[in-house]
């Protein structure tokens, strides 16, 4: 049997509500008028990478083997990076082995089921286990309505042959260069067409073809699925595909639009994910998403399906929104908006490649060295361990810090310098066990840290190089789960 060993989802903290976006554009857009809801919102130093890595973490978990991850797949249509491997970026963020495969595709809103198909086909071969990882972080004219509609979120599949959670049956594709929006090389927001014409010709006749198909090589009638999830930003569009093909009212997934917004190419796995949290064994679930045609999976959960909880979940992760009201913001973060940023925000960001390569563990993965003579964890790891009177040579081995529990041990939030974020929190940071660093804070409003504060490791954007168009990574701390200020003052 081969199917989904695990799951996982993520949805960035910032929500903007629609009505601040229409607000803002009233002048020239008044046919938003009074925008219910919210959409997700990336933070500024979150990319299609760095959403990736979160949602992998959810789904793998903190567990410390992650050696039976053999290949890993990054679906994504806004990748950061034109020419340097993505997904290789995910895996040293997830301390997987080099050996791996990992391998970047895009292209179509559905390439994260192409990835899917891939995955299923490579466990198949007796390749191991392959992680299907989906994200987007898209840019979007301000005044449109793709501003409104969109969302930013990720998604993560763990497809083997172990403990299955649902099993795949199987799929169906149409492939056809119907161009229902598309966004050149070097252009950063999409060109869409008329939506009338995309119902009808499009999703409405090539849609129902890719579901049948799939339904017919699963050996599954149309009145069986429990589950039919269908991202579209047109209203009612799912719905409509349902009945089109047999699939009972009831089963049509609430696609999360009113929190989060339509995440595009990630959003069906995101949903999925969502739909896996509740589902009872026995049940079938249908995943079709348009693009390029368009293509359709089918699995049936398992007995094993209460075995499993992701880290989170998405569930999780949309209760812990927070509503952001400001639309300068919202540019900002998407680097539409530039500010003014004082002197000492013009440096110039270059990034030693060499050095970058040398301790790549420290900075991708956030692996220390841990003396096997003295205990004692190093930060960034190095042939010497640096104890007081006790000076040795070649004694630490790599520390895994990424997952450990950590506090405050100091902090600052300050606004003299630049930051896209103001103000700059900023902290030590003690983790369990031993180790110590000085490490940017994340996800967090005033007020939200002291001294003592649990806080967690995310991995995040350090800065990036805008005169070279290099983006650099490193690890931030953010209020763990449930953590509480405790003040000390």
């Amino acid at each position: 049997m081969i199917g989904i060993t695990a799951y996982g989802g993520y949805v960035p903290r910032l929500r903007l509500a629609r009505e601040a976006v229409a607000q803002a554009n009233a002048w020239y857009a008044p046919q938003f008028g009074k925008a219910r809801g919210t959409r997700s919102m990336a933070n500024w130093d979150e990319d299609s990478i760095t959403l990736a890595v979160a949602a992998a973490r959810d789904c793998l978990g903190a567990g410390p083997d992650r050696s039976h991850v053999r290949t890993v797949y990054l679906a994504s249509d806004t990748l950061p990076f034109a020419e340097r491997l993505n997904a290789g970026v995910v895996a040293g963020a997830l301390t997987l082995d080099e050996d791996i495969e990992t391998i970047d595709m895009g292209g179509s809103q559905r390439a994260a089921l192409s990835a899917v198909t891939q995955a299923v086909a490579r466990v198949k071969a007796g390749g191991g286990d392959a992680l299907v990882l989906a994200s987007d972080n898209r840019k979007t004219r301000a005044g449109s309505s793709q501003e409104l509609e969109y969302g930013d979120a990720s998604a993560a599949l763990l497809i083997g042959s172990g403990v299955v959670l649902a099993e795949y049956l199987g799929a169906g594709t149409v492939s056809a260069d119907f161009i229902d929006h598309f966004r050149a090389s070097g252009e950063e927001v999409d060109y869409h067409w008329e939506e009338r014409w995309v119902r009808d010709e499009g999703i409405s006749k090539l849609a129902p073809r890719a579901i049948e198909a799939a339904l017919r090589q699963a050996d599954v009638a149309a009145t069986k699925i429990d589950h039919f999830i269908f991202p579209s930003a047109f209203a009612k569009m799912d719905a409509q595909l349902a009945r089109a093909c047999g699939i009972r009212a009831e089963a049509v997934v609430d696609m999360l639009t009113a929190q989060i917004g339509d995440s595009g190419l990630p959003h069906g796995l995101l949903v999925l994910a969502h739909v896996l949290e509740r589902a009872k064994p026995g049940e079938h679930i249908l995943l079709a998403q348009f693009g390029s045609g368009a293509q359709a999976l089918v699995f049936r959960v398992t007995d094993a399906i209460a075995s499993f909880k992701p880290a989170r979940g998405v569930s999780e992760w949309i209760a812990r929104g927070r509503e952001e009201r400001s639309y300068t913001k919202f540019l900002s973060f998407k680097g539409q908006l530039a500010f003014e940023r004082g002197m000492r925000g013009e440096q110039d960001k270059k990034t030693a490649l060499s050095t970058a390569w040398r301790h790549r563990g420290a900075l991708e993965g956030l692996v220390a060295g841990k003396c096997e003579v003295t205990g004692s964890v190093h930060f960034p790891p190095s042939r010497l361990s640096y104890d007081q009177g006790k000076p040795l040579q070649d004694t630490q081995r790599p520390y895994k810090l990424a997952d450990r529990a950590a506090k405050v041990l100091s902090w600052s939030a300050e606004t003299l310098s630049y930051h896209p974020a103001p103000p700059h929190h900023y902290g030590q940071i003690d983790f369990e066990g031993g180790g110590r660093i000085l490490m940017d804070f994340t996800d967090i409003d005033v007020g939200e840290v002291d001294t003592g504060t649990s806080m967690e490791m995310v991995f995040r954007i350090k800065d990036t190089d805008e005169r070279r168009g290099f983006t650099r990574y490193f690890w931030k701390a953010t209020p763990a789960r449930g953590a509480t200020v405790q003040s000390t003052k």
